[in-house]
This record gives C-alpha cells, structure tokens and sequence, in this order.
C-alpha cells in the first residue's frame, strides 16, 4: 500500500457535534444493527413489515446469489406503499408530496391527497391506451411532477416502467427503445436547460421513426406551446381528464419486475437491469431511513435527474415510501446565476439535501463570498453518492456550507440498487471520503484475486457476501448476461468491480472502477489515490485522473484539472512534481490537460471513460448518450490534441 494510501485512510472519525445527534434514531439503528447481527434476514423481515401488504408473504428468503426470492407468496404495490398509504391518513393527506420548481421559475406544490388523484387517472389512462400488467412504458421525462406521477401510475397496474435520461439523443433512446420494446411512451414536448429547451418530443419522434412496433406516445406540454399530435399521439392532460375512475391497485408478487435502468459502459449497447418490485420499494425505504433519517418536518432536496437510479431510490420511491415532502428542480443548478442552488434551498426551506460529489465541489469553486451570503440555517444535513467525494471538498463543506453541516457519504450501484455503505445519519462518526460501514441487511468482503479475503489496510476486490432484496434480479432479456457479468468471477458472491480497502475503524473506502486500477512498472495504484493528491494542490478546483497504455511501463496516469482563476502560474509544474513526491517516483504522470470543465452526465457525475478514451486515442469510443454536454468533451478533445501536437513539434 502506498503511504499516501495509507495516511488516507488514516484520516481521524469526526465525532458528530451533538447538535447532529438523534437519540431515537440512534435507538432504532441499534435495533436493526441487534436484528443484523443475529440474522441479516430478520432485518430484512423487520424492514418488510413495515410496509403495507396486500397479502403477508409465507417465505421470506429462498436461494442464493444470483438466483433468490425475497417475501415470496406475498403481495404488495409500490404505488400503495408509497402514494395512497399517505393519502388515505388524515395527518398526512394534505402534506406536500412534491415541490417543484421550473427552471423558468415556475412552481408547483402537490399534496400526497392530490399525488394519489393525479397518478389514479395516469394509471387508468395507460390502461386506457391499451397497456396491461408486464408491458414496458417508457418514462421519457425532465424532472416534473409527472415524472413521480408517471412511475407510480406504472407501479399501480403493474407496468413495467424504464426511464428514460431527458439528456438523451435520438440513437440513445431509439437503442434503448429497440431493446425494451415499450407499449407506451410518456414524454415531454420539451424541457428547459440552461435558458433552453430540449426537444424532447422530437427527438423521440425521430428515435420511434424505424421500430417495428410504434408505441403509443402520450405527450406532456411543459412549454405551453400546444404542439399538434400525431394519430398515435395523445396529450397528457386530455388523457387524465378522460378518467372518471382511478385504476384499479393491482396485487403485485414481490418479485415480478417492477422496472428496467439501462446501464452505459464501454459498448454502444447498454444492458437493462431489472429490479423487482418489493425489493426496490424495502431496500430504497431502508436506504432513506439511514441515509436521511427522516423527520416529520424535512424538507428533502434530491438534487439529482430523474435518469439517475439515485433520483428513483431517493425521492420518487425511497422518499415518498417514507412520506417525505420532496423538492424537485428541473434545471442546472447555477443557471441562470451562480446562486440558483442557494436560492431555492431558501425558497423552500430545505433541510437535507442529495447530490452527487461535482455539485459540492461545484459550490466549492463559486467561492465562500457567494456561500457567506447565504447562510442557509435550515440545512441539517448533506449526503452525496455516485462518484469519490475528495476529503477537500468533504473539508468546505462541513465546515462552510449551511455553517457546517455532516456530510454522509455513500457508495452503491445501480445494480444493488440502492446504496449500501455509509455513516447512518445522526449516529454515526464520519470520516472524510470513506463511505462508512455497511448499514444493517449488507455484507461484504475485499478479497484478492483469488477470493481470500484481505486484512485491513491491504487493497482488494469488493464483493457482496449475502443477499439484499434490492439487487437486481437479472439483465433484461439476457439472464446469461447478467450471471456472466456478476457471479462468475467470484462464484457465490456478486462482484462489484470496483476496488477497496477497509481501514483500522472499520470504515470501507471504495478506490474506483477495477479497471481505474493502473499498474505503472508492475506497481498497482488506484487512481483514487493519485486524484486525492492532484486536487490537494493550491489552485484546483477539480481533477480526475486516468490510465492509459504506455510502451514502456504498461499505463501511465494523466491527469484533467480544472483550476481557480487566481491559481499560480506554476500550478501545473506543482502537480507534475506532488505527485512522485507523495506517492513514489514511480507515479510519473504522463501529462496534465487544464480545461474549463469536465464531461459529466446531468447529475454531475465526472464520466472518467470517455477522459480515458480521449487521453489515449485522440477520441471518444463506445456510448457517450449520458453526456450533459457534448461541445465540453470536444473541447476537451481539442486541448488533448492540440497537447500532442505541441510535444510532437518539440521533439
């Protein structure tokens, strides 16, 4: 282990203030951690009855990892539970289900009563236009209330719903089109980024044009700019109006799917992973209940896009599961001026907020002047999941944003389905950038390549040791993809891909993707590791770190940085020189590329492949649809290029 490994993860627990403390949450984590320890499956039944069953299940777990059942013989809806349930209490009928803001600014407010009417006619609508229990509808929406509505319309009669990223372009969503084969497609004229609109409906048109089978499209108009329909489209509005009744709730089996997310990677054919409907709805509930720990008067920010499985897990299904009033934003965080984030954490009086890494760090380099102006005394809490959260922004943010606040930072997959491991909120310590320990119901392992388990302090593959109800059950239409890709390698476990280590506390630390593990001169190094160096230094304000092959010693890292405007004139030579200083000589990085921004998907997650793909062959390979902005990573391509041609000039 390299020592800056090592003196990472010996970073020292932050023991919570004690104004971050919550005595009956600490209870009831206590209570599920005596659960766990007994028995991980007596936390699982303890977490299924807390939901509402149309049928009590008679089995709670039978086989193992890669082919299991949870709650099998029950029956349960995923929209009951997470809609109606509230709806028909008279405490929280009238409690805001969803606050949503526009990024024009318009606004809207939706009790649970109103959410339940709202997503009972959708539901018969859809029955309406011909799609029955099993059928796919694809969700083809930008953050709006009918993006919860549309889902849990879906989970009321039992259709099989796939959500669609609004970012996505027509060869995008016509592949996943092709592979989900949808009955119905529910879509947005447009939607608003940045001050301006997406063509959502006519990228689908386009996308829907060569299918053998057209789905019927039914059409939301978010700009008001009352398009003309086609004959097998029709509008959203008119749709519900036609709805005297609502949809019968349909009595699911726990582990029928319940919804497809297609994953990106390295090939132009992205794989749908299927979740089931009671482990979704058990695992998010409990995902939210620690991660979160809700209270009666939260106001919860899932700063994230509906595209993101975080968005679903969190608020669509997670939160509302655990009646929370959750704020829902359509656009860009910083548009149209730096302090839309703090503007409407004030407008709505946000008590705990989810976002992914980049959006801290984002805050981070708007400046502590912005951050002083607006104090945000309500904020209670921040948690962050999808990518390494580097302990300097984990630093500000505890100390700086909302005047200091605990920062809960998790790890989990879009296969797992929700997350897994991080500090259960109001009770345990933290500790910048690792995500914690697993919560009650997990169990995990790093081993070698060989399937021994490693001792502390030395780096390993992750894997999951037992079954979680929330694991996907299978890849869509594929069940050999989906055995091959997970459990083979380490049979009997499911294989996460990614590097970790578990340090002195117990505290897991997730280094990245297997593959971001390089190996310079026979020597392995996350590039984890090298990114926590690189951004260390005075002036930057982001850094993502790569491997790329090299003739002589195998891969070579290269580092992308975004830098401060008042960063010094030497910051490259600075971090050329920090890294072999810190880690060894042997971390020579092959070259440093300064660019304005970083490619990420909507959400802010930094996409390292395509740097990878950009760093080593001049280009970008293999799926490149979850992109927020493609004219970034072009301009990217052009500094690596224009690097190149430089150092070739100057040989």
């Amino acid at each position: 282990m390299s020592d800056n490994l090592s003196e990472l993860i010996s970073t020292p627990l932050l023991p919570l203030r004690p104004d971050w403390q919550s005595p009956a949450h600490k209870r009831a984590a206590e209570h599920a951690r005596a659960l766990h320890a007994e028995d991980p499956d007596k936390y699982w039944e303890w977490v299924g009855r807390q939901q509402r069953w149309q049928r009590p299940w008679s089995t709670l777990r039978e086989g193992e990892l890669g082919d299991f059942t949870y709650y099998a013989g029950g029956s349960i809806n995923v929209a009951d539970n997470c809609v109606d349930r509230w709806a028909e209490d008279p405490r929280t009928r009238d409690k805001p289900a969803i606050i949503w803001e526009g990024e024009p600014g318009d606004s809207r407010t939706v009790t649970y009563a109103e959410l339940a009417d709202e997503v009972g006619r959708l539901a018969a609508g859809l029955s309406a236009v011909g799609v029955r229990r099993g059928d796919v509808v694809a969700i083809y929406l930008p953050n709006t209330v009918e993006a919860f509505v549309a889902v849990h319309a879906c989970n009321r009669i039992g259709a099989i719903y796939t959500i669609l990223f609004s970012g996505f372009s027509e060869e995008a969503v016509r592949s996943r089109l092709e592979q989900a084969e949808p009955k119905a497609v529910v879509v947005a004229d447009a939607s608003y980024r940045r001050g301006r609109e997406v063509p959502l409906l006519d990228t689908l048109r386009a996308a829907r044009a060569s299918l053998p089978q057209q789905p019927v499209t039914i059409v939301l108009d978010r700009t008001g700019n009352a398009r003309a329909l086609t004959a097998d489209e029709t509008g959203y509005a008119e749709l519900l109006a036609a709805q005297v009744e609502p949809a019968p709730m349909a009595e699911m089996d726990p582990n029928e799917p319940a919804f497809l997310i297609f994953t990106s990677g390295t090939s132009a054919r992205p794989k749908g992973v299927v979740h089931s409907v009671a482990g979704f709805l058990v695992g998010t509930w409990a995902n939210v209940r620690w991660q979160v720990g809700p209270e009666d008067d939260d106001v919860y920010w899932v700063a994230a896009d509906v595209g993101w499985l975080t968005f679903p897990i969190q608020a669509v299904v997670g939160g509302l599961a655990n009646g929370m009033t959750i704020v829902c934003y359509e656009g860009a965080l910083d548009a149209p001026t730096p302090d839309r984030f703090y503007r409407i954490c004030e407008k709505y009086g946000v008590t705990k907020l989810l976002a992914a890494p980049t959006v801290l760090r984002m805050l981070r380099g708007l400046g502590d002047a912005l951050n002083d102006a607006h104090p945000l005394p309500q904020l209670e809490l921040v948690t962050v999941q999808g990518e390494p959260l580097d302990s300097e922004t984990f630093t500000w943010t505890n100390l700086h944003l909302g005047g200091g606040v605990p920062v809960v930072n998790a790890y989990g997959q879009t296969e797992t389905g929700s997350t897994w491991t991080y500090p259960i909120h109001g009770v345990d310590s933290l500790k910048a950038g690792s995500v914690g320990t697993p919560v009650p119901g997990h169990t995990c392992a790093v081993v070698d390549d060989a399937g021994r388990e490693v001792p502390a302090g030395v780096k390993g593959n992750l894997v999951i040791t037992r079954p979680l109800p929330t694991l996907a059950r299978s890849v869509w239409r594929d069940p050999a993809r989906y055995t091959e890709t997970y459990f083979t390698r380490f049979p009997g476990w499911y294989a996460t891909s990614d590097e970790a280590v578990v340090d002195a506390d117990g505290h897991l630390w997730v280094l990245g993707r297997s593959d971001d593990v390089i190996n310079i001169a026979a020597h392995r190094i996350s590039t984890m590791e090298i990114e926590e160096v690189v951004g260390s230094v005075a002036g930057v304000l982001e850094a993502a770190v790569v491997g790329i092959p090299d003739a002589t010693r195998g891969t070579v890292p290269v580092a992308f940085v975004r830098l401060a405007a008042a960063a010094p004139a030497d910051t490259v030579e600075t971090i050329i020189a920090a890294a072999p200083g810190q880690l060894g000589k042997y971390v020579q990085l092959a070259d440093v590329f300064v660019v304005d921004q970083l490619p990420r998907t909507r959400t802010g997650k930094t996409m390292r492949r395509l740097l990878r793909d950009v760093a080593a062959e001049g280009r970008t390979s293999g799926d490149t649809s979850a992109v927020e902005d493609l004219a970034v990573l072009e301009q990217i391509v052009t500094v690596v290029r224009d690097s190149k041609r430089k150092a070739e000039e100057n040989k």
